[in-house]
């Protein structure tokens, strides 16, 4: 494999305003992506500031805003994609609602799932499946890739809100990724990367409690940052990694089974944890 096994290709990311989704696109960039759609739903400045990223390592990158939680913005996101880029060999379907850190945070158990839900799972699946569609439509050698990105404690659970919020949703679209490989094999190739403790907005603000579980919780005993994530989508959708589909691949620094400091609380208003 090359160190530019992107180039002269076309990518998208969702949620590429900040974070793990920033990290990937510029990835992508630095690695040979000619043209990227940058998604964001309302962070057009941080949007903006990916882009000048990516144009450093010789991209054009194609800003377009989506509510994932609005169907009809859904459609013509998509249909924006393709008539912008027509063969999109990558697709990452990175965006999610942020619902620990921004005025989200104060809202209801049931108001914060029904927001996950809509977004992180309703939402993006219907994109997926027209994506999928089309980019099943250009046969090629190298068949284009999808990654979703999930989270490494979804199908184990973990304690409080969080667990109960995040753990369903994103098992569920670990599922869909699963059954859409099965579905799509062999004109596209469809994984999934599961992140653990990820230092984003919510971990730059931990408090000392959550600090040291995140970093107990690897065997390599760290947080685990945004470029380690898109390490690890770049190894799935690379696209000379033709016989690598299917899968759920948890990037946490190996789990550390021997943490056993007590939680502060079990189940209902415990500090939450998310990627």
């Amino acid at each position: 494999m090359t160190s530019r096994p992107f180039a002269q290709t076309n990518a998208v990311v969702t949620g590429a305003s900040s974070g793990i989704g920033r990290a990937i696109a510029v990835a992508l960039c630095r690695s040979g992506v000619s043209r990227i759609v940058i998604h964001y739903c309302r962070n057009q400045r941080g949007a903006n500031e990916t882009a000048d990223q990516c144009r450093r390592h010789g991209a054009e990158p194609i800003l377009a805003a989506c509510d994932l939680a609005d169907p009809h913005s859904v459609d013509r996101f998509a249909n924006q994609c393709f008539s912008q880029l027509a063969d999109i060999s990558t697709w990452i379907n990175n965006a999610g609602a942020d619902v620990l850190t921004t005025e989200m945070a104060g809202k209801s158990f049931a108001e914060k799932l029904a927001l996950l839900t809509s977004v992180d799972l309703l939402g993006t699946i219907r994109l997926a499946r027209i994506a999928a569609e089309q980019m099943m439509a250009n046969p090629s050698d190298l068949p284009p890739s999808m990654c979703f990105l999930g989270w490494d404690q979804s199908c184990g659970g973990m304690e409080g809100d969080a667990g109960q919020m995040f753990a369903p949703v994103k098992a569920a679209i670990t599922a869909f990724a699963k059954s859409l490989a099965q579905s799509c094999g062999p004109r596209l190739r469809v994984n999934t990367i599961a992140p653990g403790w990820i230092r984003t907005a919510w971990g730059e603000s931990a408090d000392e409690y959550w600090d040291a579980r995140a970093k107990s919780q690897s065997l390599m005993r760290r947080w685990g940052t945004p470029d380690d994530v898109a390490r690890g989508v770049l190894f799935a959708t690379n696209p000379h990694n033709t016989f690598f589909t299917g899968q759920l691949v948890q990037v946490n620094g190996g789990w550390n089974r021997r943490f056993d400091v007590d939680a502060p609380e079990t189940f209902g208003g415990a500090p939450t944890k998310h990627s």
